[in-house]
């Protein structure tokens, strides 16, 4: 995947950004608030963090909001969740088409509310047509459950004969995939500090440059968007490639 040039032209700015969300409950710990006012801060990131995508010329952008795992949680805390993303979806949905965003949703859309599936639904039939950024909300996803999905996918059409074992290569895997069609992120950020990425685009990110940043998400700003590609452009990739002798 080719990365663009910024404005300025003196750095590139990776095609497809991933980012882990993390830091809500800290954030709202360390200044004796609820979650919940947490989590709503962290809405607040997410509309920087889409306009800055935007500015800085990014035509990709992944956002992991909520994990399969994350079902588990308390389910106030759930429900506080559910709510804020109700009130995203029916407040931004407008401003995003009228920002020629294209709105996609990956994960198990099943586990979520009649009309939190219709939101989606109609968020992603409004801006099919657009041809600005693209947005990716990761919700209800896991990584695992994505690749299991698609093993038993292509197991199927094994079954019905309309492919054969040597028919499944990493192209065909891809097509299986819940995200058919992007690119591969080229960079995955992960805020508040902790290295791991939690079982996020475990396909996709096989060859993805990782900036791990001490920033909790609900303060994540332009600057530190800006550090992190910074951080990308320092590093040489060589997507597997051997460089002298092993």
């Amino acid at each position: 995947m080719q990365s663009a040039m910024n404005d300025s032209g003196d750095e590139t700015v990776p095609v497809h950004v991933a980012i882990i969300m993390d830091g809500n409950g800290r954030w709202a710990k360390s200044r004796g608030l609820p979650r919940a006012m947490g989590h709503k801060r962290g809405a607040e990131a997410v509309r920087r963090t889409v306009e800055a995508a935007g500015t800085l010329g990014v035509s990709y952008l992944t956002l992991f909001g909520f994990s399969s795992e994350n079902w588990n949680r308390p389910k106030q805390e759930i429900g506080d969740l559910m709510g804020l993303l109700r009130l995203y979806l029916r407040s931004e949905m407008a401003e995003l088409h009228r920002k020629n965003v294209r709105l996609r949703m990956i994960g198990d859309r099943s586990r979520f509310e009649p009309d939190i599936i219709s939101l989606f639904e109609e968020a992603e039939r409004m801006t099919v047509n657009n041809s600005g950024l693209t947005l990716i909300l990761a919700l209800s996803y896991g990584g695992r459950q994505e690749i299991a999905a698609a093993m038993r996918s292509i197991a199927q059409e094994v079954l019905e004969g309309k492919l054969t074992p040597d028919d499944i290569d990493v192209g065909c895997v891809h097509k299986h995939l819940l995200t058919v069609g992007i690119p591969d992120p080229d960079l995955l950020i992960r805020t508040s500090g902790e290295q791991r990425i939690s079982n996020f685009l475990l396909w996709q990110l096989a060859y993805t440059e990782f900036v791990f940043l001490d920033t909790l998400w609900p303060d994540f700003s332009t600057d530190d968007f800006r550090h992190a590609i910074s951080e990308y452009n320092s590093r040489e990739r060589r997507y597997g490639a051997a460089v002298g002798p092993i």
